[in-house]
């Protein structure tokens, strides 16, 4: 417990320097007095768990499947910050020990025990009950431990406890990317002594009933796909025309573009069912504009004159005059910053542990790097504590100054690069573009009478 209490601070800072923004919407549904069990999706390995912990003040036991406690650094972490392992049939024919059914059921018996001493306690229990990571915008069909836990724990108190089930959406909008944002999308509490009739009549039925008031629950809060292929299209409509597509977009919340997400999904399926000869259109033309500015070097803001701010004064005077403050950015933090990114390449090719990987191997360069240069700096430049000291506070901050001065100077990178293009390669991009925003108005009409 006392780990948990001082990790904390520090995965906190941690994902808000990953994460450029995290939105919680109805963050009050998260911070009911317990009992509380929290349920949520899977897509991205530990950030799950950490992003939702770090939002409740008191300490949360997490449910994590038993193979990830075979690793001994793993392992102890995942103990220290009161990791309860759940036990999965496949898991344990895949490891060392080869366990049978009955020691599968005899060991998550146990494991649901501690459960209950949490819950019962008035404590928090978090469990993903689709039982498996997936970088995917699916929710796959889920597990009835989570019911089951609810259910027994209550069912020790003739129902009487008060324990509650939170669903939580997690919704990332580029989940192996540094400095994207994510939205946890947070439902009402389901009230587990809402099912005490059911369950003393037929406790299996009860646990299925209330799987799927937790998967109607998830589902209404998350951006589901239904296809690969769809998903992909609906993806790179998204990103590359999502500011003309929602242009009244409030730069306050997520929350309309999660919105925005679903219907866009919705609106794929139903073309592929209804008018499948709009998306037939739609697919290569996207693809070859797509292609089109990759093999350019370019990317869509540099085409779109809508979204074209005139450059002033003011905006020359800051690429001048920030270079200095960019170039000492780039060198105190570059190496700190690019080694997490070749680590998780290299570690893995699951999209679900890059993020993980990615701000784990950060939170240890950084503090590294800034330590060696501190040193470095007190030892042949300053002499002096508090000269060091200012230097190092200034690290993060130029390091932050350099990410917004590169997008800043890539975008005037791009439009440069456009000039020096051949003007009937321009032209093609130009008319290449006009036709996909054509395609994608005439969808958007038909969509909104259909």
């Amino acid at each position: 417990m006392l780990f948990y209490t001082l990790i904390k601070p520090v995965v906190r800072l941690g994902l808000r320097v990953f994460f450029r923004r995290v939105e919680v919407r109805h963050p009050e549904r998260l911070r009911l007095p317990g009992p509380l069990l929290l349920t949520a999706n899977h897509p991205n390995t530990l950030m799950d768990p950490l992003l939702t912990g770090i939002q409740r003040r008191q300490p949360i036991a997490f449910l994590a499947k038993s193979t990830f406690f075979k690793n001994p650094v793993l392992g102890a972490l995942l103990r220290s910050g009161n990791s309860i392992p759940i036990y999965r049939r496949a898991d344990a024919d895949a490891g060392e020990e080869t366990l049978t059914p009955a020691q599968v059921t005899a060991r998550n018996e146990a494991s649901f025990g501690r459960c209950y001493d949490y819950l019962e306690g008035g404590g928090t229990v978090m469990i993903f009950p689709e039982g498996t990571s997936i970088s995917e915008r699916r929710l796959r069909p889920l597990k009835t431990g989570a019911a089951r836990i609810a259910l027994g724990t209550e069912a020790r108190h003739d129902f009487g406890l008060g324990l509650k089930i939170v669903c939580v959406g997690t919704n990332y909008f580029d989940p192996s990317r540094f400095r994207s944002d994510v939205l946890l999308n947070v439902a009402p509490p389901i009230r587990v002594s809402d099912y005490a009739d059911q369950y003393r009549a037929d406790p299996d039925a009860a646990a299925d009933a209330l799987t799927e008031e937790i998967r109607q629950r998830l589902t209404r809060r998350l951006v589901i796909s239904r296809d690969a292929a769809d998903d992909e299209l609906a993806q790179q409509i998204e990103r590359t025309f999502g500011s003309h597509l929602i242009p009244d977009d409030d730069p306050d919340t997520l929350y309309d573009n999660f919105q925005f997400g679903r219907a866009l999904l919705d609106a794929v399926a139903w073309f592929a069912q209804h008018e499948p000869a709009r998306l037939a259109a739609l697919r290569p033309a996207l693809a070859s504009y797509l292609a089109g500015l990759q093999q350019a070097g370019l990317d869509d803001s540099a085409l779109d004159q809508s979204q074209r701010q005139p450059a002033g004064l003011a905006d020359y005077l800051n690429l001048v005059l920030g270079l200095p403050v960019w170039l000492y950015g780039l060198l105190t933090n570059y190496l700190p910053y690019k080694i997490p990114s070749e680590v998780a390449r290299r570690a893995t090719r699951e999209s679900e542990f890059i993020a993980a990987i990615m701000m784990g191997v950060g939170m240890l360069t950084f503090p590294l790097a800034y330590a060696l240069e501190a040193a470095a700096v007190q030892h042949w430049l300053t002499h002096d504590w508090r000269w060091t000291s200012l230097f190092v506070l200034s690290l993060p901050l130029a390091g932050f100054y350099a990410l917004g001065y590169w997008q800043t100077l890539n975008a005037r990178w791009q439009r440069l690069r456009l000039r020096w293009l051949p003007a009937g390669a321009v032209s093609e991009l130009r008319a290449q573009r006009a036709g996909v925003v054509r395609l994608l108005d005439e969808a958007r009409d038909a969509w909104s009478v259909r």
